[in-house]
């Protein structure tokens, strides 16, 4: 059966990845804003962004079913599918962790351990830069698989270069928040929700640099 030409030239799937990637973008703000109102125990505001972080989670996952489910075989697209739909796992990962991040404070919801709280809201603070940025990463890979500019890619490949520097800068501060943990807090279950609620926030920045991982393969020359 003869393929239309009209069909190889299809709504890119790139726009929906640019609406995931701004989702996950308002996540991380939203994220932020969810754990400080925790920490000055603000429950109520902690539960209103709680319940909007679900709401764009959802709206996101919606993107990414619509994403895999509408990308015909036929398509022509500058990159290997496989790894766009790789990169756009990685990408929707970041948001399902900062959903699971805000469910499982909540499980305690009264008295975030005072003696470790600063840090916490430094690591917090420390995973939304690499979530943003992979809004920008999305952007710039639009423009540079319309023109295929040589600057384009150097200035993707330091973008991708900083959101592994923010992973990396996260990493410390996850095994340090951890030590800290065992030493200030008595109480094992208090330590054991702790200690789980920063791995989580910690696997936050690994997604992210995952996907940036994924774009820098399809840049690749």
């Amino acid at each position: 059966m003869r393929l239309l030409l009209s069909s190889l030239f299809l709504k890119s799937p790139f726009e929906d990845l640019q609406r995931h990637a701004d989702k996950a973008k308002e996540c991380a703000q939203l994220f932020r804003e969810a754990a400080i109102c925790h920490v000055e125990e603000k429950y109520n505001d902690f539960a209103a962004l709680t319940d909007r972080v679900a709401k764009l989670e959802s709206e996101a996952d919606a993107i990414k079913r619509n994403i895999r489910n509408h990308l015909p075989r036929e398509i022509l697209m500058p990159v290997d599918k496989f790894q766009f739909l790789q990169y756009l796992g990685e990408q929707d990962k970041v948001v399902d962790q900062v959903e699971a991040a805000l469910y499982w404070l909540s499980f305690r919801p009264r008295g975030f351990p005072k003696a470790v709280a600063p840090d916490f809201l430094h690591l917090v603070e420390s995973v939304v830069p690499p979530i943003e940025k992979l809004a920008e990463l999305v952007r710039m890979a639009r423009e540079f698989f319309r023109s295929k500019s040589g600057d384009q890619r150097k200035k993707m490949k330091t973008l991708i270069q900083d959101i592994r520097q923010h992973e990396k800068e996260a990493d410390l501060l996850e095994q340090e928040l951890k030590g800290m943990v065992f030493r200030s807090i008595q109480d094992a279950l208090v330590v054991f929700h702790t200690v789980h609620l920063v791995e989580i926030v910690g696997d936050i920045a690994d997604h992210a640099q995952n996907a940036s991982d994924r774009m820098r393969a399809m840049i690749a020359k």
